[in-house]
């Protein structure tokens, strides 16, 4: 069985003024996830900036989502790294920690080989009993996880399920799709590309768009299940220039600032990313207003 199928949500770290985690605001964003129909809780992801967090936050922001979710979603917790030392040991704290599944993305900077992707992954799922989740995004950690290489993860590592796949290569996709003979459970991780990997067999999305639009991302995977694929299409097109505005610059910017437009609190960013720059602000407004959503 799945870990999750519909939306699962890449929340944000929501931080106060002075760069301490704000833990009544991150609250208030669970809940409100909760609330509009999110699937899952992917804590300490790229978009939760987990890369900027000590070892010791990284695990008490893990620790209060698992606390505050209590059991009503499946929370997944991002603790991959470019060391595997460090990937195991966040693993294995996640699970203590109540953690349904990991995230693991893949070694950045390091540029492994298949080879030494097969044995890093491997390494850290053996060092846990819960489910592990590869996340492939090359744009960012400058190495991609082949389809054959995921394939040969999911049948031969037991609790290695599935790939979040952000390289945006559809092509891709499909040829992993066609060697998974079932093993491979596909969550997409771009928001414009939700429905096209839901036509390859695909479980749901680790989405960023859900952090403004949960209600909407989780009924664009729940209509395409349902066999409503048209309904579905037409979430996924009107949701382009939201999810284009949502990364006009790297993120977790866009999304960051879009929280705090709907007053939700989201705080500022930790260096070295700085506030959306204000030329880009009006597009960011305009799309969310098409949207429905300020």
């Amino acid at each position: 069985m799945a870990v999750f199928q519909g939306a699962g949500v890449a929340i944000v770290t929501p931080f106060k003024a002075n760069g301490e985690v704000d833990y009544e605001k991150f609250a208030e964003l669970l809940e409100f996830q909760i609330k509009n129909g999110t699937d899952a809780i992917i804590v300490c992801g790229t978009t939760g900036e987990a890369s900027t967090l000590s070892h010791e936050e990284h695990l008490d922001v893990i620790r209060y989502c698992v606390e505050k979710v209590a059991g009503r979603i499946p929370v997944v917790a991002g603790t991959g790294s470019n060391c595997t030392e460090t990937a195991v040991y966040l693993s294995s704290e996640a699970e203590k920690l109540g953690a349904d599944a990991v995230l693991l993305v893949t070694p950045y900077y390091n540029k492994a080989t298949q080879k030494g992707l097969f044995q890093h992954f491997k390494a850290v799922a053996d060092s846990i009993k819960i489910p592990a989740i590869l996340y492939n995004v090359p744009s960012r950690t400058g190495c991609n996880i082949e389809p054959e290489t995921v394939v040969k993860l999911c049948t031969e590592v037991e609790n290695i399920v599935g790939v979040k796949e952000a390289s945006g290569n559809i092509s891709q996709v499909v040829k992993l799709m066609a060697l998974a003979d079932g093993k491979v459970d596909l969550y997409s991780g771009n928001d414009d590309q939700i429905v096209p990997l839901l036509a390859m067999g695909g479980k749901g999305v680790i989405s960023v768009l859900s952090n403004v639009a949960p209600k909407e991302t989780h009924e664009m995977c729940e209509k395409f299940f349902a066999g409503d694929v048209e309904g579905s299409c037409r979430l996924q097109t009107k949701s382009v220039e939201l999810c284009n505005a949502l990364f006009c610059e790297v993120n977790p910017i866009p999304v960051k600032k879009a929280l705090n437009l709907m007053g939700m609190g989201a705080g500022s960013l930790r260096m070295p990313l700085t506030e959306m720059d204000e030329s880009n602000v009006p597009k960011l407004e305009k799309a969310m207003k098409n949207f429905g959503i300020l």
